[in-house]
């Protein structure tokens, strides 16, 4: 017994010594791919520590002008109030774009008959319009309303989008029936069993809806440049243009201010990674 055993053992150390083999072209290839994937950013973190003539020179590695990229950068542009308007319209569009956006998924899927697919189906050829075509009817919309340089004169347009209510729709399939036939059993009204059964349930969805909704509110830049015209409303990726559109560009400057706008959508996904691949594949928890 003891020599089948060691035979045995043998023989998969054999296979597992084979298999790691020809898995080596495989994790070549990836770290290949992960260098080029991880370069730029690492590239931007350098270039902010430049000065411009050796970003343009092609330096790769770390410098000492940090601190005299960061002076100019906020002498010459409203850095915090830029990062300040950034992060407000951004976090009230993806709340209520959540909110809005799942009700409209929950409602269509959970209570749908023939005429509210049809409206579904009417509602998916928004998808097909693109934003360009829309903004002179949006923009004398805004205006009208006296809305312009304000965060409803951002978020309105894209309060509700036909993608996010297709995505909860889609995963509001996995939700179980059964939970809301208890709930309803049990004395709970249909706005209870949202807030207390569907939303915990969905909870992977509505990260992964945040992550989205968030970085599309983040790095919006055409829609802000039309009905934001005040340098006190201005958003970060218009600060980035700010700084790129000039004669000369400080390209360790324009680095520094584009690191800075990069850092909160690079929180957000890393924080909620995880519940966005599930969200993703409409995983249910």
């Amino acid at each position: 017994m003891t020599d089948r055993t060691a035979v045995s053992a043998g023989k998969s150390k054999k296979n597992k010594s084979a298999i790691q083999r020809r898995l080596i072209p495989t994790y070549i290839f990836l770290a290949i791919v992960s260098f080029f994937s991880v370069f730029p950013l690492y590239w931007m973190i350098t270039a902010a520590t430049n000065k411009s003539l050796e970003v343009a020179q092609g330096k790769i590695w770390f410098g000492t002008n940090l601190a005299e990229n960061f002076k100019n950068l906020t002498g010459t542009e409203p850095l915090w109030t830029s990062m300040g308007n950034s992060f407000l319209y951004a976090v009230v569009q993806t709340l209520l774009c959540l909110f809005i956006c799942s009700l409209a998924g929950y409602g269509f899927e959970l209570y749908h008959d023939k005429v509210k697919d049809k409206l579904f189906a009417v509602l998916l050829l928004g998808m097909m319009i693109p934003q360009v075509a829309t903004m002179i009817p949006l923009f004398r919309m805004i205006s009208a309303g006296n809305l312009l340089n304000t965060v409803w004169g951002f978020i309105l347009p894209t309060i509700s989008t036909p993608f996010m209510i297709m995505m909860f729709r889609q995963n509001s399939r996995n939700f179980p029936i059964d939970i809301m036939e208890a709930a309803r059993i049990d004395g709970l009204g249909e706005f209870q069993i949202f807030f207390r059964m569907y939303m915990p349930v969905m909870k992977s969805t509505f990260a992964a809806a945040a992550v989205i909704t968030f970085m599309n509110a983040w790095n919006a830049y055409l829609w802000p440049k039309v009905v934001m015209t005040r340098n006190e409303a201005q958003t970060m990726p218009m600060l980035i243009a700010n700084l790129a559109s000039g004669y000369t560009t400080d390209y360790g400057v324009l680095m520094l201010g584009v690191l800075f706008c990069s850092i909160p959508t690079m929180i957000i996904f890393f924080v909620l990674q995880k519940q966005f691949a599930e969200g993703i594949t409409g995983a249910v928890k």
